[in-house]
């Protein structure tokens, strides 16, 4: 049996829950009780039955029975605070529009009126958020209506955000309704398309976020990765259903999804070694397909036959003129780096150079991307500069996840045997459409690359 004690405390806790309204409705009840036992036996009957059925439940006349005890030791477990001018506004004109409507009970989500945890009766010591638990905390921070639990969990969600986890990431938000978190995933996944869709998590998503996925306009992919990475999706979706991975199930899967591959869009080579070949295609399919890569006739596909524009490139050019002289600039292996950060998150996709100042060149580029020493992203390249003075991308192979507020180191080692270009006036600071760049020199930085002067004239970024 349950000890007294312990049912007293799951009194109070009843007790405390229970809205003003009704304890003081309760209260009227009781003294017009009292009041009739004093007349005649009929009619004290007749109150007594009366009053017994407006009773309220049993655990709730216990706790009236020692109105004066009960209180203190509220008092003493939950202390009040006197509300903020603000919250406490918005709590009474909550309460008065209950008392207008005639309803005695709470709405669902009165928890959200408070802004403190102590307020809502609800018990949390210091959050403490980890990758494996955040989603569960999330669901159970929505479930119970405590909002700025569940503000902390997508906080957490959004710092943690990469291409790795995107895919998944925006599946459940959606289903958690949080759309400033939908919005930086969909950033994620379209500056970094081909990192995201070859992500394991990516095989994990649901139907519906497959398909806006793969009808999405801006991703930033090839489509022959798109195609392979909705392959490896019907794949272990055959194992969730329990199907046999065979190349019928593969395409029953994946359903009418199929047809926002963009496959005509592809490289003749990536559709003639790839998707040609996978079988998926029905024999019709491949055969119209070729015939519209090289016919002048263009026959009619079910598949969206128009290419994605996905993301244009932003650059941030860091010096307002550029000179050249006849003993400079020269490289012989040695680094040029410059530090740079941003206030907002960007995906680095590459750098603009400098080429030669004595006719067409070709230039050898090692390109490499830093934080706090530690090397994010790297390539070996090869570009042709044509003896002007503009500069000329050199691309990492995928962007780099760039966060706000934090140093990053950019460096190159040309290689190349005539004199090039190189900056003069080089500010500090300079503004991006919505996004601030800030520049300082870096300690990686041996043959006179500065704020000032020198190379690396250009970020290329997504934003």
């Amino acid at each position: 049996m349950v000890d007294d004690k312990e049912k007293n405390m799951k009194c109070l806790t009843f007790f405390l829950m229970l809205p003003e309204t009704v304890k003081n409705r309760s209260k009227k009840s009781s003294k017009k009780t009292n009041t009739s036992s004093g007349s005649s036996s009929s009619s004290s009957s007749s109150s007594s039955s009366s009053s017994i059925s407006k009773l309220p439940p049993v655990c709730y006349e216990i706790i009236t029975l020692k109105t004066k005890k009960k209180k203190k030791m509220a008092a003493d477990i939950f202390p009040r605070k006197k509300p903020a001018n603000s919250s406490s506004t918005t709590v009474q004109q909550y309460h008065q529009q209950n008392l207008s409507n005639n309803n005695l009970i709470p709405a669902p989500n009165w928890q959200g009126l408070y802004p403190t945890i102590r307020e809502r009766y609800i018990y949390c010591d210091e959050i403490d958020l980890a990758a494996d638990t955040v989603l569960a905390t999330l669901y159970a921070a929505k479930k119970y209506i405590v909002p700025h639990l569940a503000r902390a969990c997508v906080n957490f969600l959004e710092t943690s955000l990469s291409a790795k986890n995107a895919c998944v990431l925006l599946s459940q938000s959606c289903l958690f309704e949080e759309p400033d978190l939908t919005q930086r995933c969909w950033e994620v996944i379209d500056a970094q398309a081909e990192l995201a869709l070859k992500s394991e998590g990516f095989c994990d998503i649901d139907f519906q976020t497959l398909e806006s996925i793969l009808r999405r306009e801006t991703l930033n992919a090839k489509e022959i990765v798109v195609f392979e990475a909705a392959l490896n999706w019907a794949e272990v979706e055959c194992q969730r259903q329990g199907l046999a991975l065979s190349i019928e199930n593969k395409r029953k899967v994946l359903g009418k999804a199929l047809y926002l591959i963009r496959i005509p869009t592809m490289a003749l080579d990536d559709f003639a070694n790839g998707a040609a070949q996978s079988g998926v295609l029905t024999l019709n399919e491949t055969n119209d397909i070729f015939l519209w890569y090289t016919a002048a006739k263009k026959p009619e596909l079910q598949f969206v036959s128009k290419a994605r524009k996905g993301l244009v490139p932003q650059r941030c050019h860091r010096f307002q003129s550029c000179a050249y002289r006849s003993n400079q600039w020269r490289y012989r292996g040695r680094c040029d780096s410059i530090q740079f950060a941003v206030d907002k998150r960007v995906f680095i996709a590459g750098f603009g150079l400098y080429g030669s100042s004595c006719g067409s060149a070709e230039y050898s580029a090692k390109i490499e991307l830093k934080r706090q020493g530690v090397v994010l992203e790297q390539n070996l390249s090869k570009y042709f500069s044509d003896g002007s003075s503009n500069t000329f991308p050199v691309w990492f192979e995928y962007p780099v996840q760039i966060e706000p507020d934090t140093f990053y180191t950019a460096s190159v080692i040309l290689d190349g045997n005539e004199l090039s270009y190189f900056g003069q006036e080089g500010m500090t600071e300079v503004q991006c459409g919505k996004v601030t760049v800030q520049f300082q020199c870096s300690s990686d930085s041996t043959n006179g690359t500065g704020v000032q002067g020198g190379q690396i004239p250009e970020l290329i970024f997504y934003a």
